[in-house]
């Protein structure tokens, strides 16, 4: 069962911005570190960046340093993803889930970045 719903999604000219947003049906998320992840045509699902359960950040891919970051809100069992300058090789299909141990994958919400 699937307890992740992502959206924000959507499409972004190059150099644009993005917010994605996760929501947790569950309260028990608030005490996992939560990471984003993505997945492009014809590629494998990537970590993207990943957050501790105090916010605190665990992981950013090298191709999004700088340009994404991650946070939650506990209160509001949401994890988002605020992503600027976006660039054509970020268009992919984007997941919330588990850092470590992801469990079921929700549907995903689709970034797609022209040039």
């Amino acid at each position: 069962q699937v307890h992740l719903v992502e959206s924000g999604g959507g499409l972004a000219q190059a150099g644009g911005s993005l917010t994605l947003s996760c929501v947790a049906s569950r309260s028990t998320y608030r005490i996992m570190a939560m990471g984003w992840y993505r997945q492009a045509p014809g590629k494998q699902r990537e970590l993207v960046a990943a957050v501790r359960p105090d916010g605190g950040i665990i992981y950013y891919l090298d191709s999004v340093m700088g340009r994404f970051a991650i946070s939650r809100d506990n209160a509001k069992n949401t994890v988002y993803l605020q992503m600027n300058r976006l660039k054509p090789e970020d268009t992919a299909v984007y997941y919330c889930n588990k850092y470590v141990n992801p469990g079921d994958w929700g549907k995903g919400t689709l970034v797609t970045v022209s040039s």
